[in-house]
């Protein structure tokens, strides 16, 4: 009797330390399920609601064990940009392993979209827009979160009312335009001097522009740095 009980322990003790000598589905959908949960708060936080599904894994997997105690996971894609982002999960252990795991993933909340039809080349007002409860992921290019950063761009297509705003459908606008009369200073170390000057193109701001000094009658390349306003060096 002793000797059986003495062979069932060994083999309890055989099955433990083999099942500590590796790191199994369980351990990896742990991580990872803990890992989506801290981010379904953090867009709680944002005023957002999200909701996810692990996939499965193969219950045979068996992948080295992580002896720091600590399965490190991040998304591998932007989750505010698609609904099945992947999630890497790692170890970096004595003996290091990496793999993925997918996720199905929604999240909404409330987006900015174009309150009526607009057209290719309106300017955005405030009254061109308003809000409505999207699937946030799933606009494609993300969408606009900021009021401020929206008001001003230029429609770089038609869209119809209700469509999401992207960073893909608006433009900064032009700064200056071709027969616009502009200030043009040209700068150095602690020295500037202004004069007008007319603009011979479009440009945004940032550009370079080709503008008239009204003055002199010639003809300079500045940058466009506000409207109304190049700049040249000296």
């Amino acid at each position: 009797m002793r000797s059986l009980i003495a062979i069932i322990l060994i083999a309890i003790s055989g099955n433990t330390a083999l099942a500590a000598d590796s790191t199994g589905p369980d351990e990896i959908l742990a991580a990872g399920r803990a890992f989506m949960e801290d981010f379904v708060r953090q867009q709680q936080d944002e005023g957002l609601e999200a909701s996810f599904t692990l996939g499965s894994l193969d219950p045979r997997l068996k992948l080295a064990p992580c002896t720091n105690d600590r399965i490190d996971v991040e998304f591998s894609s932007d989750p505010m940009e698609t609904t099945q982002p992947s999630l890497l999960v790692s170890c970096q252990g004595e003996r290091p392993w990496r793999m993925y795991l997918s996720v199905s993933l929604e999240i909404h909340g409330d987006a900015f979209v174009a309150a009526r039809p607009l057209n290719r080349g309106d300017r955005i007002t405030r009254a061109m827009v308003t809000t409505q409860r999207v699937q946030v992921n799933s606009v494609r290019q993300g969408t606009i979160t900021r009021l401020d950063n929206l008001v001003g761009l230029e429609m770089k297509r038609s869209v119809r009312a209700g469509t999401p705003f992207t960073p893909h459908l608006v433009i900064t606008p032009d700064a200056v335009a071709r027969g616009d009369h502009v200030m043009i200073t040209a700068r150095n170390q602690g020295f500037a001097v202004s004069t007008r000057g007319k603009a011979l193109a479009n440009a945004r701001i940032g550009e370079q522009v080709l503008v008239e000094n009204l003055s002199s009658s010639r003809t300079l390349r500045a940058r466009v740095v506000a409207p109304g306003r190049v700049e040249v060096a000296m």
